[in-house]
């Protein structure tokens, strides 16, 4: 029988649906009607007054809508009367003749004080707290207005987070200034021997992806303390004085786990400069800040509670929070150069089945400028390229590709272009690439396409730097300038036209020169003079517009120095291409052909061209 029941479980349906809700309403209500009241009759209220003048009625009642009674009838197989009901019509005479022939009566009277009270009082109320706890479940699991000055911070134990510094690669200095944080958490007596105290708030700065959140983490996980986790933005909400409660609740709990960690992350969220709000300087966000800073001038460090804080616009935070004695100690996290990009990359690779005799260092010296979010990504496409191709694993073709798709976007090979086009596109290409191969102070090309990638790329040329460059010479920028604009001269040249494509080029080029005259000081007539104010963002490209400090005039030269520039480079540009004419329309031509040409192909392809080049000039 237990087997049975088990059997009759498992075909249990798991789910229940709207079907299953309307069967088992159903049965109640034939279950109410014909089992509850089975002797129940219902007639007209002709027929219920034919029967009260034949005498045949015993009793009624009788209510607004309807009268129900018994009959002298009695139910089969019981000596119980039958029950009925009908519907109440108004009839003056009715209650004269249950009177005339004695039927015994009763009435009552049914006031809408219910009524009115359940649809004025409760249903409203029903609905408003139906719509305050959906409401106040948008802010988080509990739902509950009590919780709202309760810190959102997630408590991680040593045993939860399992990162440390080997997990961290590339940023050795950092490293190396967060250690003394740890030595004070591990043993604190050393530092207060000594009168010392150690800083109350580390501050990490740097762009994007390069690896602070992970930082953090790694330090709480080497101390072997508790690491709280929290946003910046996690503080503030709608309502005011949520925020500072937070903030009050999250360092009490602090307090209660010491020694321990907090982690801000996107502190710039919660910290910006106070005064900047147009409509005054009494909101919600500057009363969380000014709770925050209260907190941390509040608590004793020497009980092991170290904040740190991490963003990527340190130019924005208030200046109280950078004061000594709160984030008194930066730390800079910077963009990891050749060798720390390797090893960077080593770390994200013990996962991955690599091909024998990949050399790290030279996928790392192909990936300049990037930080550590960068190639976490660059070893997952290759991996995912090469499980896509059902390969075992994962060799230096599919790092190449990989590399490739970041930089340029995803390949678009069905995009079809007609022939007009790929003529411009092939010569546009190569007009780079050659430009690339003939001025002095270029990186080496390391391929050519004529393949549409990403958002309105029909081509590309793709450079690979011999070495990591911090900073960069006058002849330098003009050559990258040259290199910008030799696509569109290379139209100019063989088709007398040019197109819409050099678009992006121009813009990046014209951006160079600007920045040579107006930041660099390397135009001879406006001489060693700065006209960029320093409010733009250390770690975002883009950002605030300069204001402009400087007259009219100046703005007239700067601009002329500028065109300057671009027609020096244009001119110079020009009559290279002019001089290699033969050899860009021999490689445009290869390169349709072949629609990808790599490095090693394109030193063989000019030795080649120039040779022939040079037969026909003798």
């Amino acid at each position: 029988m237990f087997e049975n029941f088990k059997k009759m479980q498992f075909k249990m349906p798991k789910k229940f649906s709207a079907w299953h809700i309307i069967i088992v309403f159903t049965f109640f209500i034939f279950l109410q009607m014909y089992l509850m009241n089975p002797g129940i009759r219902d007639i007209s209220y002709s027929e219920f007054k034919k029967l009260v003048r034949d005498g045949d009625v015993l009793e009624c009642h009788i209510t607004n809508t309807m009268i129900r009674g018994r009959l002298r009838e009695m139910e089969k197989g019981t000596t119980k009367p039958v029950v009925f009901i009908t519907a109440r019509v108004e009839d003056p005479d009715l209650v004269k003749e249950l009177e005339f022939v004695g039927v015994k009566y009763e009435g009552n009277y049914e006031s809408p004080w219910f009524k009115t009270f359940f649809f004025s009082w409760v249903l409203p109320l029903l609905i408003l707290f139906v719509v305050w706890r959906f409401v106040f479940k948008r802010f988080g699991p509990a739902g509950s207005i009590m919780t709202f000055g309760k810190s959102k911070g997630r408590l991680y134990a040593q045993e939860d987070l399992n990162v440390t510094f080997d997990d961290v690669a590339g940023i050795d200095e950092a490293k190396g200034e967060l250690q003394e944080i740890i030595e004070f958490l591990k043993t604190p007596e050393k530092f207060r021997a000594l009168g010392g105290k150690i800083p109350k708030g580390v501050l990490l700065v740097g762009a994007p992806g390069t690896g602070k959140t992970l930082l953090a983490k790694a330090v709480a996980g080497e101390a072997g303390v508790p690491f709280f986790n929290m946003s910046g933005s996690e503080f503030v909400e709608m309502f005011v004085g949520v925020g500072a409660a937070r903030v009050r609740d999250l360092f009490a709990q602090a307090d209660l786990k010491a020694p321990c960690i907090i982690f801000i992350d996107e502190l710039d969220a919660l910290g910006k400069s106070r005064g900047a709000n147009p409509m005054g300087g009494h909101d919600e966000r500057e009363q969380t800040l000014n709770q925050l800073l209260v907190e941390m001038d509040g608590f004793d460090s020497n009980k092991g509670v170290i904040i740190m804080g991490a963003t990527n616009r340190p130019e924005m935070l208030d200046s109280a929070l950078l004061r000594p004695g709160r984030f008194d100690r930066q730390v800079v996290v910077d963009r990891p150069d050749l060798h720390g990009r390797e090893a960077i990359l080593k770390v994200h690779a013990k996962e991955v089945t690599l091909e024998e005799g990949i050399d790290m260092h030279s996928v790392a010296a192909m990936t300049p400028g990037f930080v550590g979010a960068d190639l976490a990504n660059l070893v997952n496409e290759a991996a995912l390229l090469a499980a896509r191709r059902n390969k075992k694993s994962v060799s230096m073709k599919e790092f190449e590709e990989a590399i490739d798709r970041i930089l340029t976007g995803l390949e678009k090979k069905k995009r079809l272009m007609n022939k007009k086009e790929k003529e411009i596109v092939a010569h546009h290409e190569s007009g780079h690439a050659l430009i690339a191969c003939s001025v002095p102070h270029a990186d080496p090309v390391r391929k050519i396409s004529m393949i549409p990638r990403g958002i309105g790329a029909l081509g590309y040329t793709l450079q690979k730097p011999t070495e990591d460059r911090y900073l960069m010479t006058r002849a330098e920028l003009l050559d990258r300038i040259a290199i910008l604009l030799g696509g569109r001269i290379a139209e100019d040249i063989v088709f007398n036209e040019v197109s819409t494509g050099a678009q992006n080029d121009l813009e990046k080029a014209t951006e160079i020169a600007k920045m040579m005259v107006k930041e660099y000081g390397m135009s001879e007539k406006m001489g060693l003079v700065t006209f960029e104010q320093g409010n733009r963002p250390l770690f975002l490209t883009g950002g605030y517009a300069a204001s402009k400090e400087y007259s009219e005039e100046t703005a007239r030269e700067i601009d002329l120095e500028i065109k300057k520039i671009m027609d020096d480079s244009v001119v110079r540009v020009k009559a290279l291409l002019m001089e290699k004419k033969e050899i860009l329309i021999g490689m445009a031509k290869t390169l349709m052909e072949k629609e990808v040409i790599d490095g090693d192909e394109l030193k063989k392809l000019l030795e080649e061209l120039h040779k022939a080049n040079g037969k026909k000039e003798a």
